[in-house]
């Protein structure tokens, strides 16, 4: 079996389904720890007259909304009703602040038109993959995937916007793109991303269907809330919601936002993530090494 390095090396083209397999155990391991970082772009904050607190913003503060100018376009933050929180959740004013302000979802990220131009360049390589059933730790069912370092000019443009908004110039990034696609009865199960091979940052632009993420607290388990991920859109899980909760994509079965059925279909995500924040000691223990806060 091909070693991770090993594979880290092949171009997306060259990968087997071996290989292929092999993508997700780097992602799909449960391991935790705490970092800090900062986005990037141009931030405004905009009235709202919602009494609901709002991504990034304390719920103690005024009901905001936020906007943040990417290259010259204006991307909304759009308000908690893409949050729906537990009964534990909603009496911690504290840990809801928290959270919002570590998962943060840009709806219409992209238009459908550049959607199009991402889906034909992954295409043609993804239609030659086999879904895979089960995932070696019992992670993900019905799934395909491959990594790409190289696009067209056209979506280089797109992938460049995803990384400059959620990794400041001097953070190391991971040169290629995860790309994940989910068949409409697939499931990705709960899941903390591995420390050892990605940073404190996974940003992930949702194509093809609308879906619901589900965070729960690793240790509070009470401590849960759904997110719906509006197909177009970005989001990006950092610090506080990608270490100390897992994460998963709700099956269509179960697949339910606020009492409303959300109709899962068939989903790729483009997943851009920054190079691990660990480094270890003499006896090969996991020691967090923190980004600066700017």
């Amino acid at each position: 079996m091909a070693q991770l390095g090993q594979i880290r090396q092949h171009p997306a083209r060259l990968m087997k389904p071996l290989q292929q397999m092999q993508i997700s155990k780097r992602w799909f391991c449960r391991s935790k720890d705490d970092a800090t970082t900062s986005t990037g772009g141009t931030v405004k904050k905009l009235s709202m007259s919602s009494s609901s607190p709002t991504v990034g913003v304390d719920p103690n503060s005024s009901p905001q909304i936020i906007d943040i100018n990417i290259g010259g376009r204006d991307f909304l933050v759009g308000s908690d009703q893409y949050f729906d929180f537990s009964k534990s959740f909603k009496r911690s004013e504290s840990w809801r602040s928290k959270l919002v302000s570590t998962m943060l979802v840009y709806p219409n990220f992209i238009s459908g038109e550049e959607e199009l131009l991402i889906l034909k360049e992954i295409e043609p390589y993804l239609s030659r993959l086999h879904y895979e059933e089960s995932h070696w730790d019992d992670a993900i069912h019905s799934y395909r995937e491959t990594e790409r370092s190289k696009w067209n000019k056209k979506n280089e443009v797109i992938i460049n916007r995803i990384r400059g908004l959620a990794f400041p110039p001097e953070v190391p990034q991971l040169k290629l793109v995860h790309i994940l696609d989910l068949a409409k009865n697939g499931v990705i199960k709960p899941h903390i991303d591995s420390i050892r091979f990605c940073g404190n940052t996974i940003a992930g632009l949702s194509l093809l269907s609308d879906c619901v993420m589900r965070l729960r607290h690793e240790v509070q388990k009470d401590f849960y809330c759904d997110i719906l991920l509006p197909r177009l859109s970005l989001y990006m899980m950092r610090n506080f919601a990608r270490y100390e909760f897992t994460h998963e994509i709700l099956g269509d079965a179960d697949s339910t936002f606020k009492t409303s059925k959300i109709t899962r279909n068939r989903r790729i995500s483009i997943i851009c993530r920054n190079e691990p924040t660990i480094t270890t000691n003499s006896n090969q223990t996991p020691v967090f090494t923190p980004l600066n806060e700017t």
